[in-house]
């Protein structure tokens, strides 16, 4: 059963940069696809970049950037040039096989989020 727990969220100022971590444990699988999402209060739940399990990424929306090390179980991201709308929790999402869709539907493990607010 794999687990997510996600850190390194908190308050920023307009303009900085920020990168959260997500801690992965109990993965048996070899190659994975994970990503990261990001939910506003009162929007859905939407992408921002995934790495699949051959280290194709897709992003889905500027001034994110992923990279996982596998040494350390350890996902990232780096979110450059933040602002207002990137307020919100962050969740880090591992899918049940090597390959990316962008829905979270296909995403079958979820971090508790944390939480970013910028201002």
């Amino acid at each position: 059963h794999v687990q997510l727990v996600e850190s390194g969220g908190g308050s920023v100022h307009p303009g900085g940069f920020l990168r959260l971590s997500c801690a992965i444990s109990g993965d048996t699988l070899t190659r994975r696809c994970m990503g990261w999402f990001r939910q506003a209060p009162g929007n859905e739940r939407e992408g921002l970049v995934m790495l699949d399990g051959f280290g194709k990424v897709t992003p889905m929306k500027v001034r994110f950037t992923i990279a996982k090390d596998n040494a350390k179980r350890t996902l990232y991201l780096k979110i450059d040039g933040l602002n207002a709308d990137d307020s919100g929790m962050y969740y880090c999402a591992a899918a049940s096989s090597a390959y990316c869709s962008t829905s979270a539907s296909d995403f079958a493990y979820w971090g508790q989020g944390t939480q970013v607010t910028v201002s």
